[in-house]
């Protein structure tokens, strides 16, 4: 948000990640700092247009559609469990043209491992949108490591998974009754001879082990689908918590909305055995039970882990599990890095050198995300007066980032004006207080809801203020930024492709929009939220370097808790889950330096190293 000198600053912004409910809780959704949840859609993930529980990723997709979607896996897999599920095969050939496959990080030489990817995921059924923005989340995580190719699963061909590095699965349609499987028998064959690693996440497991004989996957991979159900006892139990690689990672998914992790009945004795990678526990029953297995070539994550994420969720061990499938070779490494947020022209110069003396006397490289132009069109903190500020017209600011340059920082571009025209959006329309990309309010419950991108949005458009930005910096005498930071992380997708032709790399939580795999038209209401704990070539073909653990925010706003430093170490020492995974946080300069010191000596002592932020993306 912003220091406006005289007056306490407003951060209500859902930084935490309005922009990744809607991909974490799986889908878009929009509503800020909300989630995307459901075993088709959920809330904490990216900002979009779902309300979430946690502020970590928002989706556009409501609450609603997404408590039927798992209500309705919930039942056919209870008429599995009675043997009253019918599932109609996949016909032998594909009789509709498939959609386009998308195929990201052409250029392997951008890649850190070579290596490429296939993502298949469902498109069929009520909820058969949810594919394509979990499928999404999997394809940005698999940027990180080398090329992606994301299609439908009716659209696979026979051995095709031999093309690739590995290829990953995304269930989120359950197959049977009126939803014919779209599954071709070829993938269920292919999976079960290929030696190249599968993943397999989700839904319909059980479905592969029919097709290719219930005692022949049990020689194979030790376990029986066909007996393994998302409840035990006629409930999904209360599985708020996933322990992996010595972490306990949450699982924070609101009541009404859980479909459950699969219970995989393993074959013990005379069969292979069975890798239990993470195991799931059940908050009120202490019962534990595998969360994600693995035998020969396939991995088995019991659920989508895409829905009501926050910072310290167990999608993190998701994040880690893709080095064994694309990078097992991987050293480990800890890194940190973090950014302050929301400098303008009306910024104190005295708290940022009080800043960047701190940090330089600590050898921590940071980055300074600014602001060009600060305007109060309303004078909402100027008693009805209306103020612009350029760079150039505040010299004493331009002297303290001047000297912040040369003491360790890097400048980073956040957004023209961090605001929208002369209207609320959704709070006062002043600099660093509102939306500039996207359109939102705050409804009747106080939450943050996200309306969308405004109605002149287009790539030329978003250029143009791009390019005053950068005018700006170059008359106030300022370096060019090569790096930016989306105003409260909220853009369309035709601006992120923008910001990606401007700059190296966009460091920030991004929405991913439905229709970007497909090839058709964007769907600007439909969307999903999504942060990462280390650099990803994403979908839109463009680099976005990490920011996974927040920011320090000592007041609650819009139904989000307050988040401290002991808060922020936590989710640091949760993401040292991931073996070369960044802690990435900001903070807002007009706070005291006390509450970033005991950020930084808590990150510190869990074993992080604070690099910059050029170095975030090796």
């Amino acid at each position: 948000m912003k220091n406006v000198r005289g007056r306490t600053p407003l951060s209500r912004v859902p930084l935490i990640l309005a922009v990744v409910a809607a991909l974490l809780g799986g889908v878009a959704f929009s509503t800020g700092a909300e989630a995307a949840a459901g075993r088709g859609g959920g809330p904490p993930a990216a900002s979009g247009g779902l309300k979430a529980a946690d502020p970590g990723s928002p989706s556009a997709v409501g609450p609603e559609e997404l408590t039927a979607w798992n209500a309705a896996g919930l039942a056919n897999d209870r008429k599995r469990q009675a043997h009253r599920l019918t599932v109609t095969p996949a016909p032998a050939r594909a009789t509709v043209a498939a959609p386009k496959a998308a195929v990201r990080n052409p250029n392997a030489a951008d890649a850190t491992f070579g290596t490429s990817a296939l993502v298949l995921y469902d498109t069929t059924g009520p909820y058969g949108y949810l594919g394509e923005l979990y499928a999404m989340a999997v394809a940005n995580l698999a940027g990180h490591f080398g090329t992606v190719t994301a299609k439908p699963v009716s659209a696979y061909s026979a051995t095709m998974v031999e093309q690739y590095t590995a290829t990953f699965y995304v269930g989120s349609t359950y197959y049977g009754g009126s939803i014919p499987d779209a599954v071709p028998a070829a993938f269920y064959q292919d999976a079960m001879t290929t030696g190249k690693p599968v993943t397999w996440i989700g839904d319909n497991v059980w479905n592969m082990a029919n097709a290719v004989g219930i005692e022949n996957f049990k020689k194979k991979y030790g376990w029986d689908p066909t007996n393994s159900y998302f409840e035990t006892n006629g409930s999904a139990g209360n599985i708020n918590q996933v322990t992996y690689k010595n972490q306990s990672l949450t699982r924070k998914i609101p009541a009404g909305q859980d479909g459950g992790v699969l219970h995989p009945a393993l074959s013990g004795a005379g069969y292979p055995q069975v890798t239990q990678l993470a195991q799931a526990v059940d908050g009120t029953t202490g019962a534990t039970s595998p969360w994600a297995i693995r035998s020969a070539n396939l991995t088995y994550v019991g659920e989508i882990p895409f829905s009501y994420v926050s910072e310290s969720d167990r999608v993190i061990a998701f994040e880690d599990l893709l080095f064994d499938a694309l990078a097992p070779a991987t050293s480990e490494r800890h890194r940190a890095f973090v950014r302050l947020e929301d400098i303008s022209p009306n910024s104190d110069p005295t708290q940022l050198r009080t800043m960047a003396d701190y940090l330089a006397s600590q050898n921590i490289p940071y980055g300074i995300n600014v602001i060009p132009v600060y305007t109060d069109p309303k004078g909402a903190y100027d008693n009805g007066i209306p103020q612009t500020i350029t760079l150039a017209q505040a010299p004493d600011v331009v002297a303290a980032l001047q000297y912040m340059l040369q003491h360790g920082a890097v400048l980073m571009n956040h957004g023209y004006t961090h605001q929208y025209g002369n209207v609320d959006n959704p709070y006062t329309g002043v600099t660093g207080d509102d939306f500039e990309f996207f359109r939102a309010h705050v409804d009747a419950a106080n939450n943050v809801v996200y309306d969308g991108p405004p109605a002149e949005d287009s790539t030329a458009w978003a250029q143009n203020r791009v390019t005053s930005a950068l005018a700006t910096f170059a008359a106030a005498g300022l370096p060019r930024p090569t790096l930016w930071t989306t105003p409260h992380y909220a853009a369309s997708a035709a601006d992120y492709q923008v910001f990606g032709q401007n700059y190296t790399a966009r460091l920030e939580r991004s929405l991913y929009f439905a229709g970007t795999l497909s090839g058709g038209t964007v769907n600007a209401g439909r969307y999903i939220g999504q942060f990462f704990p280390y650099w990803v070539k994403d979908v839109y073909g463009t680099t976005v370097l990490p920011e996974d653990i927040g920011n320090y925010e000592p007041l609650p706003y819009n139904n989000h808790p307050a988040r401290l430093p002991a808060d922020l170490i936590a989710s640091a020492k949760a993401n040292l889950a991931v073996r070369d995974g960044v802690a990435s946080f900001f903070y807002h300069p007009y706070y005291d330096v006390a509450p970033l010191q005991q950020t930084i000596d808590g990150i510190r002592a869990l074993g992080y190293t604070f690099v910059g932020p050029t170095d975030l993306a090796n």
